[in-house]
């Protein structure tokens, strides 16, 4: 068995990290791609050669890239889940369109992946139940995104309320821009305004983060540890399993983000869902019954309460962006649109006189 793991292999230039930027871009969804990986094993692919098959129908980017990597390193027998984590450490999703969330993703595949090959467990049998789960998370991800598209449409009009305040200003024929231009006053005012809207801006953009639900697939741990069991592994060792694969391809390892992230959610949420395996397991071993079926019920349920959460999260960022809109944009429309306009009489009053 010759060659090495995937970063040697990456690093030549041809599809290593020094490739050049492109354009931010959407990569094809990992439920579509792992769709047609778990088609092709089931038909008796190899899995190398299944790679280099849907990387041969892929479109220029990340993912063709990637899934080209995993192919030429198992044709040096490197294991899937090796190579697909090298790759993934390169960063390569940088520069498109939500790419942290991609490599969380990609982190996941690698994950279940790893799973089946520590395990045992049937590929195609691994890869199908890992794909309802993405597009399951994927339907409620899609979900969330509408319900959310009402208040940051709103969000956005709010903003615009200064500038029409000092439109509106103009409008009824005083001067107010040469007070904000030409004037102690003016310029004060022109500051604070500033500085409320890019508040206001900040505040509502992470309103609308906190809202959004994590890439992180839920009922992850359950679904995997169902997986472990198919192939055969004991209760302990298809735990052990799950909590290798979760560390080794770096799926909880998110540092908690200072602006709102998801990070610790997460790490709490993958600690929850390991006390719920052990309940379940527990349950299946006092009652007698499957412990996969129970264990892939429970994904569905953790499932079903991250969408509940989800849309609830959603339905009162509504009432939540009224935040800003009262703490900042109308102080930053008053002192934009009224206070100008008030120098600007008293100015053109006394003056008269």
């Amino acid at each position: 068995m010759s060659g090495g793991p995937g970063p040697g292999r990456l690093s030549t230039g041809r599809l290593g990290p020094g490739r050049p930027r492109t354009r931010r871009t959407r990569p094809t969804p990992a439920a579509v791609l792992v769709e047609r990986l778990a088609v092709l094993v089931g038909a008796g692919v190899a899995p190398a050669r299944a790679w280099g098959h849907v990387a041969a129908v892929e479109p220029p980017g990340a993912v063709r890239r990637l899934a080209e990597a995993v192919a030429l390193d198992g044709e040096d027998g490197v294991a899937v889940s090796t190579s697909l984590v090298s790759w993934l450490d390169t960063r390569p999703f940088e520069g498109a369109v939500d790419s942290d969330g991609h490599d969380r993703t990609w982190r996941q595949v690698a994950c279940a992946w790893r799973v089946a090959e520590t395990s045992g467990a049937p590929m195609a049998d691994c890869l199908h139940s890992l794909v309802s789960a993405l597009r399951a998370a994927g339907e409620a991800r899609r979900d969330v995104e509408v319900a959310l598209s009402g208040p940051r449409a709103t969000a956005n009009v709010v903003l615009a309320l200064p500038p029409v305040g000092l439109l509106f200003s103009l409008g009824l024929g005083f001067d107010t821009g040469a007070v904000l231009a030409g004037t102690p006053i003016g310029w004060a005012c022109v500051g604070v305004a500033s500085g409320l809207v890019l508040v206001a801006r900040r505040w509502n953009a992470r309103l609308v983060r906190g809202a959004l639900p994590s890439s992180r697939v839920p009922g992850l741990r359950p679904e995997l540890l169902a997986v472990a069991l198919s192939g055969g592994a004991s209760w302990s060792s298809g735990l052990a399993a799950v909590d290798e694969a979760v560390a080794s391809c770096g799926v909880e390892a998110v540092a908690p983000d200072p602006r709102g992230g998801a990070g610790s959610v997460d790490e709490t949420a993958d600690r929850i869902e390991r006390r719920r395996c052990e309940a379940v397991l527990d349950l299946s071993r006092r009652a007698g019954a499957p412990a996969g079926l129970l264990l892939r019920s429970e994904a569905r349920e953790l499932r079903l309460e991250a969408r509940t959460a989800a849309q609830t999260a959603a339905g009162r960022l509504g009432v939540t962006l009224m935040l800003p809109l009262g703490v900042c944009i109308l102080p930053a429309f008053l002192v934009i649109g009224v206070v100008p306009l008030v120098v600007s009489l008293v100015s053109s009053t006394a003056g008269s006189w």
